[in-house]
């Protein structure tokens, strides 16, 4: 049962997602603080929020602070701590912790593991296969020629993903993998994938082991520069909804999330956190076709950056309802219109971060929002800390006036080497007129 008043929430993370996360927790008049471990310049002045100084991958101090504390709920953002079973560590703690345990966040952790959940569930993927050596990988490259994605099988912060045009940027890439051993332990396997062409969409769902319930769809845009070129980020910018949904969203709910829904009624999918699906919709044969390129065992960045500001509800009853089993009994609301969001990253990045640079936030326009992630606060001062430093968010009554908007925003902002895509959602207004 939830406590109606003065809860306090430990949030562990320091990105954009955390701080999107820690302002809407903050509108919550149940809350009194949010805790954020280790946070960063904007959560440090965020109302009702707390920077601590504790790293994600320090399990015994972030339960000793949530106990000494008397914490009502933690809430994980990032996806390593996740997949190092932050989760069983801190509930067999008696902790009350928001995301999946370490066995069902193999669905993010693990390429391998993803893909043969979707084929043993019937859920449509891209056909694939897997390779453990530099030889075997070779091999499949060779003898298949649909075979031009590599991904690294464990996590690799948004990078361990090579879309290759040809046969031999395949192999350089598999070479990459093997023969450099950048990715360590997460580098061990890979999965050689089918190139599927089309449009990707950002599906997040609140999942309690029982239920699924949708966020609006999004679409992040992954590579570093406009037009779509450039190495894969961690995400660019968003903006939500996405008019394509509405075509496929039949296919979605019968091939996704009915297999998802059927998998957890069984009990082999006792999934408690955020599900997100990424989504590619192909027009193969004249119809279109949802296929799941990955899952995420966690809330997206910059997704949760777009999303959370369309939430109408109140945030934190939904966590708490999905570490209860009972989101079916929670309200959730969402507004109309639209949001877009934009990151503004590091001149080099995703190649290095931006350190120690002065930042200036002015005052910004109605209904635009700056969440902080690659910042930090020294001596009253607002430095860079990261590679990905902003997120400047909008919402708008249409995609067309959300990213004017959002655009509009980032005059606001200043840092040496800022640098951002200029095309958010350009394709989706292209559509529109």
């Amino acid at each position: 049962m939830l406590p109606n008043s003065a809860l306090k929430i430990l949030l562990v993370g320091g990105g954009g997602r955390e701080h999107a996360i820690c302002w809407k927790l903050g509108q919550s008049p149940l809350v009194q603080t949010v805790y954020c471990a280790p946070g960063n310049g904007g959560t440090a002045v965020n109302p009702k929020s707390e920077n601590v100084d504790i790293q994600v991958s320090d399990f015994s101090a972030l339960a000793q602070f949530a106990q000494n504390n008397k914490v009502d709920l933690v809430v994980v953002g990032p996806d390593n701590p996740l997949a190092d079973g932050i989760v069983d560590y801190l509930e067999n703690q008696g902790l009350r912790t928001f995301g999946p345990r370490q066995k069902l966040a193999q669905i993010e952790a693990s390429k391998v593991y993803a893909k043969n959940f979707m084929t043993e569930h019937g859920i449509p993927t891209a056909r694939f296969a897997v390779a453990s050596t530099l030889t075997e990988a070779e091999k499949i490259v060779i003898e298949n020629d649909w075979a031009r994605v590599v991904k690294v099988d464990g996590l690799a912060l948004g990078k361990g993903v090579f879309v290759c045009d040809s046969q031999a940027e395949a192999e350089a890439a598999v070479r990459e993998i093997f023969q450099t051993e950048k990715f360590g332990a997460a580098g061990a396997q890979v999965v050689l994938e089918e190139k599927l062409i089309g449009e990707e969409i950002s599906l997040l769902m609140f999942a309690d082991g029982k239920d699924l319930a949708l966020m609006p769809p999004c679409q992040d845009h992954k590579r570093r520069f406009d037009d779509d070129k450039g190495p894969n980020t961690g995400g660019m910018g968003a903006y939500s909804p996405v008019a394509l949904y509405a075509q496929v969203k039949e296919r979605v709910e019968a091939e996704i999330l009915l297999p998802l829904k059927k998998a957890m009624a069984a009990g082999q999918f006792d999934f408690k956190g955020v599900l997100y699906a990424g989504l590619l919709v192909t027009a193969y044969g004249g119809e279109l076709r949802p296929y799941v390129l990955e899952f995420n065992a966690r809330f997206g960045d910059p997704e949760t950056q777009v999303i959370l500001p369309l939430l109408r509800s109140d945030l934190l009853p939904i966590l708490w309802a999905v570490t209860e089993g009972s989101l079916d009994q929670v309200e959730i609301a969402w507004q109309d219109g639209a949001a877009c969001t934009v990151v503004l990253a590091a001149e080099n990045y995703p190649e290095s971060s931006s350190k120690n640079e002065p930042v200036i936030v002015n005052s910004l326009p109605a209904n635009t929002f700056v969440f902080h992630a690659g910042t930090k606060r020294s001596a009253d001062k607002l430095l860079t800390n990261g590679g990905r430093v902003f997120s400047v968010t909008a919402i708008g009554n249409n995609l067309s006036e959300a990213v004017e908007l959002a655009y509009a925003g980032i005059k606001s902002v200043s840092f040496a080497g800022m640098s951002y895509r200029r095309d958010i959602a350009r394709r989706a207004l292209a559509k529109c007129h």
